[in-house]
């Protein structure tokens, strides 16, 4: 029987690394649309866990998957090497442990039609432990949004519910490769700078909170050309530039819980201009004067408890 099944120009990139106990329900999520993408490209980043061989199995009788394999590069240069290969005119970001709602595409298909002049899409979403999900702090109204005055206080844009301009992207250098920590904000600073942002204000994801504290377990010292310090722009808007500082300020919090002190401290220094976000600076002075033995813990504690009363934390 001939396949009727709507497609959008929407290509789904799938950054995959050691996802082998979620690969196969996140797959599921994109493979079971209402609406059928153009195509999904899942790049293995040198798993070792047998992930692509899942993704293999799975995608045999789909001609619109492909897996592509490459050595251990990151999460960046996974995701920029499938925009390069992308053929869709937009690009739905996905990661290996997130799952979409079946109408996912479908909403993102209908804020493209209503908005077409701009450079990102984000969604609401839930996000889950395993204990309990939340409705994530987003937008409260679906339309254009400031993206740097809302993602002050709230997430505009997360990368499984992010869609991007495949052209944008791409003239904008994508991801920073190399960079661990801050590489998505890094790249939604530099489209939000140059395109306006739409937002639909419904959970259409489900964010992994607890896979996701897994990877940051495995934080090392950057080794990367980029650097947050980069974005700073004296002829940028000041909101664009304190949201920078947020998001580096946010970052020197892991880097001192993980033993990065001259890191944490030089974050200090460089965007000690902020005015907005004065007490994530005072918390990441308080860290970094902690011995190094008691700061993980010490974050751990706050996030925590951040988490258990007011649902925030991720």
């Amino acid at each position: 029987m001939q396949n009727t099944q709507q497609t959008c120009d929407i290509s789904v990139v799938i950054p995959l690394y050691n996802k082998a106990s979620d690969i196969y329900l996140t797959l599921t999520s994109v493979l079971g649309q209402t609406l059928r993408p153009r195509e999904v490209i899942v790049v293995d980043d040198g798993s070792t866990d047998g992930s692509a061989e899942i993704v293999e199995r799975m995608i045999a009788n789909e001609p619109h998957a492909r897996l592509v394999r490459q050595a251990n590069a990151g999460v960046s240069a996974a995701r920029n090497r499938a925009i390069e290969m992308a053929q869709g005119e937009w690009v739905a970001l996905l990661d290996g442990d997130d799952l979409w709602s079946p109408d996912y595409l479908k909403a993102v298909q209908m804020m493209i039609d209503r908005w077409p002049e701009c450079g990102a899409i984000g969604t609401g979403f839930f996000v889950e432990d395993k204990v309990r999900r939340i409705v994530g702090a987003t937008p409260e109204k679906t339309g254009k949004v400031d993206f740097f005055e809302e993602s002050m206080h709230r997430y505009v844009l997360i990368p499984s519910a992010t869609t991007l301009r495949r052209d944008l992207v791409l003239r904008l250098g994508g991801f920073p490769e190399g960079m661990r920590m801050g590489e998505d904000q890094y790249l939604w600073t530099k489209i939000a700078r140059e395109a306006e942002v739409a937002f639909y204000a419904h959970p259409m994801i489900i964010y992994q909170k607890s896979a996701s504290n897994n990877s940051a377990s495995l934080y090392r010292p950057e080794q990367s050309k980029y650097s947050l310090e980069d974005l700073y722009d004296e002829s940028a808007s000041a909101i664009s530039n304190e949201y920078v500082a947020r998001v580096a300020l946010g970052k020197a919090l892991i880097e001192s819980a993980r033993g990065g002190t001259k890191q944490a401290r030089r974050a200090l220094e460089f965007f000690s201009y902020n005015t907005m976000s004065k007490r994530i600076e005072r918390k990441v002075r308080m860290l970094n004067s902690l011995p190094r033995l008691l700061r993980p813990i010490t974050l751990w504690a706050y996030n925590t408890l951040a988490w258990l009363i007011a649902g925030k934390g991720m």
